[in-house]
């Protein structure tokens, strides 16, 4: 069995190991490339069945980043030829923003070396849809971003508060009501939506209640489908046009 395509997560670690590195030192018994490969094999990305004995090993890695070599107009060495689409994209969407992809590197380090923050990402499900898995930061920061909204003792706070100004729970796009429509089978049912754009996300910093938004499953799934603007506002105005 072969292994599985690189993730644009791995991809973003691995090319900021390239800007770092000079392109003598792209081997697989250099210390570096060894840590990325312990670093890569990590990512909660890829199931146990998916990673086998040779997964992401130094020498893939290394390999990897002769394929970032080749790509790089920039670099006289060779390189190696066989790259992916997506890791010609990735390096040009990087190429003259060196800071942005440490930003983001960083980020995924901090998520991964957290034990508490790594277990939670463990346990949060791969979507379906393609888009969130190639889309902007990555997938370990969009399921940083679904870890926050199912803090249970965020989202109960967020719930006790909304219920105590208004004496009702309702979805803040479209004001669908579950215990309206369902009685006490609905009573206290909805869900939470975390507001903050990804490429604003640290790992340190608190999710505030005002950082939350409750909405119902709908809307929820609706507001993650655009990833650029997971906006309350921009999600009401998408509905009152349609109608």
């Amino acid at each position: 069995m072969r292994n599985p395509r690189w993730h644009r997560d791995e991809l973003i670690l691995t090319l900021n190991l390239y800007f770092k590195l000079d392109s003598s030192l792209f081997e697989k018994n250099n210390p570096e490339v060894i840590e990325l490969s312990k670093t890569l094999n990590k990512l909660p990305i890829y199931s146990e069945e998916e990673r086998k004995l040779n997964f992401r090993n130094p020498n893939g890695t290394a390999m990897k980043l002769c394929n970032f070599m080749a790509i790089d107009p920039d670099n006289p060495n060779k390189g190696l030829t066989s790259f992916s689409k997506l890791d010609k994209e990735t390096f040009f969407e990087f190429n003259e923003n060196v800071k942005e992809l440490e930003r983001i590197s960083t980020l995924i380090m901090e998520s991964i070396n957290n034990v508490q923050t790594i277990n939670k990402l463990y346990k949060i499900e791969d979507e379906e849809d393609n888009y969130v898995k190639e889309g902007f930061e990555g997938e370990i920061i969009y399921k940083l971003h679904k870890a926050r909204e199912r803090d249970n003792k965020l989202t109960e706070s967020k719930k006790k508060l909304v219920f105590k100004e208004t004496g009702k729970l309702e979805c803040e796009v479209c004001g669908f009501d579950f215990l309206k429509k369902y009685g006490e089978l609905g009573k206290g049912f909805i869900e939470c939506h975390h507001t903050k754009q990804l490429s604003t996300y640290e790992t340190k910093k608190k999710t505030k209640l005002e950082d939350l938004a409750l909405v119902c499953p709908n809307c929820h799934r609706m507001l993650h489908r655009n990833l650029e603007d997971m906006s309350i506002d921009n999600l009401k105005e998408i509905i009152k046009n349609s109608r």
